[in-house]
């Protein structure tokens, strides 16, 4: 974990929260475990299973916020390398990715005969591929694990951020071109919120998810800018209007994080603490792992339903307690993952190694 001097609080905070939420989401969604827990809490587990969906936008504006912060902290040009930055993603998504994967599709195996209408049947080389790939969706194979869509757009999302960055790097030869990205990324947001959003059969592409990640982006840029409350007008108003056209629930809810995130910003930018400094270190506890989380969850709940579809007579009661306790095991799970498949992942570049390693000498 960074040291809590190099922390962002309110990015904590959104992460931890996102991801609980997406996985007490499915865990109310899938199996005998949700079954019981609409059974025992009707009320709480139907509204976390029809909202608690909407979390992912949460993310998607923290995904935009912290790669802007990443290629253009100042909105600058793009500085690096196209292809470098896009294969360095790749992996640190795909990895840990596929690693989740292949335990998913293990403990599948396991659990065939006593839960079979979510175990994946008839799995083949090209659907591993499209996987491996991240382009399963683009491509019609059905996903192998809950979730596995948002990984793919993730990468989606970053190559499109990339692209009219280096856009802006690419066209623009003068001074202007520090506000140059930032406003090729507003044009991309405020036309993924009036046209592609709008449109549902877009949902495996990118353009359909850019206005929250581009919020996020634009809500690091604007918080550089000394009119930084007149931007943000600006953005409320244009989102709004796009919603007042065609009103949708989670770009509201995306809007309504990109607003509460540039108001903690500038909060943590003043030095202003967001949190006690307990609960700031619980938050940073809980954020550090959520993708591992994101990643691992299914799996356990998988666990947890061959569980309970065991269990003589179990009574919803019994269910909600096996829901708590797949809860908790998919958080301590999370950790390890994170330490020893995640971490190491981000670091990992197999073209760097071959690089590196000496060749043979040749026969004479």
């Amino acid at each position: 974990m960074s040291s809590p001097s190099r922390r962002l609080p309110h990015i904590d905070v959104l992460k931890a929260l996102a991801a609980q939420i997406i996985v007490l989401h499915h865990l109310v969604s899938y199996g005998p475990i949700a079954r019981a827990a609409h059974a025992a809490l009707p009320q709480l587990a139907g509204a976390m299973h029809q909202y608690g969906r909407m979390a992912v936008q949460i993310f998607l504006v923290v995904g935009g916020y912290l790669s802007a912060r990443g290629l253009s902290p100042r909105g600058q040009a793009l500085q690096a390398a196209v292809p470098e930055l896009l294969w360095r993603r790749y992996l640190r998504l795909v990895l840990p990715f596929l690693a989740a994967l292949a335990l998913t599709l293990g403990i599948s195996g396991l659990i065939a005969s006593s839960w079979p209408e979510l175990v994946p049947t008839d799995i083949s080389l090209g659907q591993l591929l499209a996987h491996a790939l991240l382009l399963h969706d683009v491509l019609g194979y059905e996903a192998l694990t809950v979730g596995a869509w948002y990984v793919a757009i993730d990468l989606q999302l970053f190559a499109l951020l990339v692209g009219l960055l280096w856009l802006a790097r690419r066209g623009w030869r003068h001074p202007s071109r520090l506000v140059v990205g930032p406003v090729l990324v507003a044009a991309g947001a405020l036309a993924s919120a009036w046209v592609f959003n709008r449109q549902p059969e877009l949902d495996a592409y990118a353009p359909y998810f850019f206005a929250s990640y581009g919020l996020g982006a634009l809500v690091h840029w604007l918080g550089l800018w000394r009119h930084r409350r007149a931007g943000l007008l600006l953005l409320a108003v244009a989102f709004g209007a796009a919603l007042m056209l065609d009103w949708r629930d989670r770009l509201a809810l995306a809007l309504a994080t990109a607003l509460w995130l540039s108001w903690a910003q500038n909060r943590h930018a003043e030095g202003q603490p967001l949190l006690p400094a307990a609960m700031a270190s619980a938050f940073a506890s809980a954020a550090t792992p959520s993708y591992a989380l994101f990643l691992l969850h299914f799996p356990v709940l998988l666990l947890g339903n061959a569980v309970l579809a065991h269990l003589p007579g179990a009574t919803p009661e019994a269910g909600a307690v096996l829901l708590v306790g797949t809860w908790l095991l998919a958080n301590g799970l999370a950790l390890p993952f994170h330490r020893w498949v995640e971490a190491p992942a981000a670091r990992f570049d197999p073209l760097a190694w071959l690089q590196t390693t000496p060749r043979p000498a040749m026969l004479r």
